[in-house]
This record gives structure tokens, C-alpha cells and sequence, in this order.
């Protein structure tokens, strides 16, 4: 069954829902989103509601991203929220309609608390940020997972490819490595949103005016 992995989104709900149709994913498929769901781009709270209704049409898995563990730090923290706001936390805040994040309701603070880690197939190792090469997947540092830059990352090793976003690509284009792909394409920029078929190395984009594209990289 193919699976497909979307990067980093940050609130671009046009980008997402045109992607997700041109992709067309099937029920047996699965779909890996790369986290980082928020902040930034102008509809975060819209990226989430259209990702929690779409867990029936096929099999999603929801990774969390350093922007989703920096707005959950924002709710305990003052500090933490002043960081968070410093790096696109008050787009979040306009989506909800409110500056307060008490009045966020609990289905949004559920949704980011059950975003995994990572996501393992037989060939592949799907994270947010990047990996320990050295350490087994279970041991890797959870501030590695989501903050970590793919330049300084070398093969894993249980020699299998990393699929990974955070960094983005101003380029709009993924960085494609040997042992690495990164996808995200800076899609609340004047990138596009990516996603890629990673068996088979086909990528899917589209952007905030609705354009589309796709390639593949064999």
C-alpha cells in the first residue's frame, strides 16, 4: 500500500486541501503529515479541523513539529510564550479568532498531544526535524526529532532514509540526498507544499492560489 508523506504546512489550508485532492489518496493508503501544522500562514486552526475529518477516507498519521511543542510549551510558560508568539504564534492566535490561549477549545490541545514522534515502514524513518545517525529510533532525543537541521545529518544506522521537513527549502523545491529527503518546500513563503510518494519518489505540489504540479525524481 503506498504511503504518502505531507511536509510542513503551517497553516496554508488552500495549499493543503488542493493537495490532498490532487493526490487523491485511497483508503488502503496511508498519509504522513510532517507536523508544524501552525503558526505563520493564515488558517491554522482551518489546517487542523480539515486534517481531524480526514482520519476516515484513509489511514493518516499526524507527526508533531516543533511549532506544535512550542505552542503547548506557550500554555504553561510565559517565556515559552513570548517565543512562541516571536515565531508565528499570533497568526495561530488570529485563526482561533482570540488572544487568549484558555479559550482554545480541548479538542485542538488533544489533537497536538497525540501527534506521534515518528513513523517507521520497512525502508523508511519519517520525522519532523531530523535524527541521531548513531542511536536507534527509540532513543532518539525528542529535541532532535523536532529541531534538529537535516545539513548535519548523516546516514541512520539502520540504513534507512530519512523523510523529514523543518528546513525549509527556499527554493521550493525538496532537498533530495541519498540518505535523505527533506520536503519542506516553505509553503507559507512563495514555496509550495509537498508531498511525496516515498516508495516510489513522486512529488505532489501545490500552492495558496491553487496551482499543482508533480514529478518524479527516478
Amino acid at each position: 500500500m503506498p504511503t504518502f508523506v505531507i511536509g510542513d504546512i503551517h497553516g496554508c489550508l488552500k495549499s493543503l486541501e488542493a493537495l490532498v485532492e490532487f493526490v487523491a489518496p485511497k483508503k488502503t493508503d496511508t498519509l504522513v503529515t510532517l507536523g508544524d501544522y501552525i503558526d505563520r500562514g493564515p488558517s491554522s486552526k482551518g489546517v487542523i479541523d480539515f486534517l481531524s475529518e480526514c482520519r476516515n477516507p484513509f489511514n493518516l498519521v499526524t507527526l508533531k513539529g516543533n511549532h506544535e511543542q512550542m505552542m503547548e510549551n506557550a500554555r504553561h510558560s510565559e517565556q515559552e510564550q513570548y517565543f512562541w508568539l516571536a515565531n508565528g504564534g499570533e497568526t495561530t492566535l488570529d485563526s482561533f479568532c482570540t488572544t487568549n490561549l484558555d479559550e482554545i477549545n480541548n479538542s485542538y490541545w488533544r489533537f497536538m498531544a497525540q501527534c506521534k514522534l515518528y513513523h517507521e515502514t520497512d525502508q523508511h524513518i519519517i520525522v519532523h526535524a531530523g535524527l541521531d545517525p548513531k542511536l536507534p529510533l527509540d532513543k532518539q532525543p525528542k529535541e532532535v526529532l523536532l529541531w534538529k537541521r537535516i545539513f548535519d545529518t548523516e546516514q541512520h544506522v539502520s540504513g534507512k532514509k530519512l523523510i523529514c521537513g523543518h528546513t525549509s527549502q527556499r527554493s521550493g523545491d525538496p532537498l533530495i540526498l541519498d540518505h535523505a529527503v527533506c520536503i519542506d518546500t516553505n509553503a507559507c513563503g512563495s514555496g509550495w507544499l509537498t508531498c511525496m510518494d516515498i516508495d516510489n519518489e513522486k512529488y505532489w505540489q501545490a500552492n495558496e492560489q491553487g496551482e499543482t504540479r508533480m514529478w518524479s525524481s527516478r
